[in-house]
Formats: C-alpha cells, sequence, structure tokens
C-alpha cells in the first residue's frame, strides 16, 4: 500500500497523490467530450445541471475570456467543458466521480477547472449580486415587501444559514463547528421579495452569531451612514433591533402587538425560501463542499450569482430526483 494514502483527507489530497503517480504514467489518451446542449433533451438536461440550456449558453458567453485556455495545444478544455464540469460539481457535490463522468476528462484536471470558474462566475458579482441604490430601485424593492402584507420601506430581508464543509483540520477547526455539530460556514444574504439575493457574506466560520455577522458587515455600515435613507431590513429575534433593522417584539401582549409580529415574520419570509431555493437548486450548499476552506467562499458566491441569473430568466427551481447521479454515494459523509 502507498504510504501516501493513510495521509489523504479530501479528494484534492487524491488529486494530488494521482497528479504524481501520472508522472509515470503512459501518455494520456484524449477522451471524447460530449456536447451536453445535444446530448440531452430540455427537460435532462435541467435535471442534471439545474439551470436550462439558455442560461448555461449566457454563462459560457459571459465568462469565455476569463477562463479560455492559453495553451494551443491539441485537446484543450473549452470554456463550455469548464462550465459544463463547474455547474455539474454544483449541482451533485461529487467530485471524483459524476463529474468525470460526463466531462471526459481526467480527475486530476477537476480541481483546477471547478477553482477557476467558480471564480470567474463570482468575479460577476458585483453585477448581479448588488443592494438597491436608486431611490427607484429602492422604491421598487419596498413596494414588493409592502404587497405580502403591508409593511413598509422595507428593502431586503436578512438572515444566515450554515453550509457544511468537511474540518478543516488544524488548531482552528472548532471554530467552524456550529452548534448543530457539524463544520460550516454560516453565510448571511439579504434578499429582495422576488427571492433575489442582494448581498451575501461568506466568510465566517459556522460558530460565529448571526449578529456578530451582521455588525461586522459592510451593509449594516451602509445603513449606518444612510446610504439607503429611511428604508430598512427585516430579521429574526437574533438580530438586535436598529432604526433599519426592524425584528419580532420579544413580547407581544396586545391584538396591535401580534398583527405588527405576524406582519414582520410573514413579510420577511422570502429570505427563508431564497435559501430553500438556492440549495435545492444547487445541492452541494446543503450537501456539503469537501474541498480546502480557501474554495468554499467562491462556491457559494458563484452559486449565488447563477441563483440571481435563474432568478432573472424566470427558470424553475429543479426538483431534487435521483437523477443527481453520484449524489447519494458521493455525499454520503454529510447523511
Amino acid at each position: 500500500m502507498d504510504p501516501l494514502l493513510g495521509e489523504l483527507t479530501d479528494d484534492e489530497d487524491f488529486l494530488e497523490l494521482v497528479r504524481r503517480h501520472e508522472r509515470l504514467r503512459r501518455p494520456q489518451t484524449v477522451r471524447f467530450r460530449p456536447n451536453n446542449f445535444e446530448k440531452w433533451n430540455d427537460v435532462d438536461f435541467k435535471k442534471r445541471f439545474r439551470l436550462a440550456k439558455p442560461i448555461v449558453n449566457y454563462l459560457i458567453e459571459e465568462i469565455s475570456d476569463l477562463i479560455a485556455s492559453k495553451t494551443n495545444k491539441n485537446h484543450a478544455l473549452t470554456p463550455a467543458d469548464m462550465v459544463f464540469i463547474t455547474v455539474r460539481f454544483l449541482a451533485t457535490g461529487c467530485f471524483l466521480q459524476s463529474v468525470d463522468d460526463i466531462s471526459g476528462v481526467d480527475k486530476s484536471t477537476m480541481s483546477r477547472v471547478i477553482t477557476k470558474v467558480t471564480r470567474a462566475i463570482a468575479s460577476l458579482s458585483k453585477d448581479f449580486i448588488k443592494m438597491p441604490m436608486g431611490v427607484e430601485d429602492r422604491n421598487s424593492k419596498a413596494q414588493g415587501f409592502y404587497n405580502i402584507c403591508r409593511f413598509p420601506r422595507c428593502i431586503g430581508a436578512v438572515d444566515c444559514t450554515h453550509v457544511k464543509i468537511q474540518s478543516p483540520g488544524g488548531a482552528n477547526a472548532e471554530n467552524y463547528r456550529n452548534r448543530k455539530g457539524f463544520f460550516s460556514f454560516n453565510v448571511q444574504a439579504i434578499c429582495d421579495s422576488d427571492l433575489k439575493i442582494s448581498n451575501i457574506v461568506c466568510r465566517w466560520p459556522g460558530s460565529t452569531h448571526d449578529s456578530m455577522i451582521f455588525r461586522n458587515s459592510r451593509v449594516k455600515a451602509e445603513f449606518e451612514n444612510g446610504v439607503y435613507g429611511n428604508n430598512l431590513l427585516l430579521g429574526d429575534s437574533g438580530y438586535g433591533v436598529k432604526p433599519y433593522l426592524i425584528t419580532p417584539l420579544a413580547n407581544p401582549t396586545t391584538r396591535a402587538e401580534n398583527l405588527f409580529n405576524e406582519a414582520q415574520i410573514r413579510t420577511r419570509n422570502p429570505i427563508e425560501r431564497c435559501f430553500g431555493v438556492l440549495k435545492r437548486r444547487f445541492p452541494i450548499l446543503a450537501t456539503g463542499i469537501r474541498l480546502n476552506v480557501d474554495k468554499v467562499e467562491a462556491i457559494v458566491v458563484s452559486a449565488t450569482v447563477l441563483h440571481n441569473i435563474a432568478c432573472h430568466f424566470a427558470d424553475p427551481t429543479p426538483l431534487v430526483t435521483d437523477e443527481i447521479d453520484g449524489s447519494q454515494s458521493g455525499n454520503k459523509h454529510w447523511k
């Protein structure tokens, strides 16, 4: 048995071992890469990649210049190849099996491709993840929330969700263990009434309280500085009340107080639905990310960008089905 096998901790370690051994093997055999737009009908394409064909095609066009291979070697991966590898990974979370099955690429290439593409997609966040800055835009967002339960001036609902990761190891590993007992990032998001995410923060370990993340966020400072005028956010009781952050009343006693809480809870409900939609579209965020922690933020932000693009195109959220090949076996560690 190779002594290195005893040191493996995650998929990336495995890939490094593969790369070392490949130097001693025969020259690489190039494998056929299918055209996934032609291979799958619209229904099966959506099941496998969690996005409709026009959205994936749009994504390829948006980031091709950012990810195109600089080599002139024959059989270099095309931007389309790299995008399909990455969106399939986001759909399954299976790093070593199902992604390779549909792309005809050796496993030692996967980590580099996924890192490159998720960072490229995440770089689009400045265009696709943004708070409403102009008065007209803020009024439009506020009207959307007002239509839910007549709660005025709200331009966003804020909350946090845990994205499961493997143990990062090292002296600070326990900082990532959340109150439910598993390792995670605690990710803060703000969404509008249409479930589009307008702000995302993914850099805090799972043990961090929601209120701590908000206190240290840029968006909190922007509200403090009056960037959003007299508009406000809605949050749950885990947050402290601010003039711009409204939470439920702690001990409602009168009918008016109970009606206020009901309106507040119903109006902030989109953020809970948003997290559900995001994780159903990209199950890796629910089943777990088995990569180094320095790559988690790009994966989460890239999934958020794709979620917003899907919302823009009115692409229905796909159902979670057995068609996500490999997700059962590839993610059994997270059950």
